[in-house]
């Protein structure tokens, strides 16, 4: 069976992982804000909630995502998420996309169908 989703980005920490995707099971044609999605699963109850991506900087060294849930910044190790308002602050780790866990993949795919 052909995988529902691509990983483009793979940051977690112990208790969050942040993803960006690109779904492989839409058509051509679909628009953008549905092929590519920032994902967040909590890693205790796995629940995926999608994140509302308004813009991005990039520099050689450091990617920026700003998000209505918050900002985060990307190198190539380590990122670091902070919730709007300043609720909370995440630092990730940047993992090489390999292969996902399985239950965060298994989460992403329940979410997706």
């Amino acid at each position: 069976m052909k995988p529902v989703f691509k990983t483009l980005y793979y940051l977690e920490n112990g208790t969050l992982s942040i993803l960006e995707i690109k779904r492989t099971d839409l058509s051509e044609d679909a628009d953008r804000s549905e092929v590519y999605k920032w994902l967040q699963v909590d890693k205790f109850s796995f629940e995926v909630s999608a994140m509302s991506f308004r813009s991005m900087d990039s520099s050689d060294n450091v990617e920026e995502r700003f998000f209505d849930q918050g900002y985060l910044k990307i190198n190539r190790d380590q990122g670091t998420f902070i919730e709007k308002f300043n609720s909370g602050l995440h630092n990730l780790k940047n993992h090489a996309v390999t292969e996902l866990p399985l239950e965060v993949q298994g989460a992403i795919e329940a979410y997706l169908n």
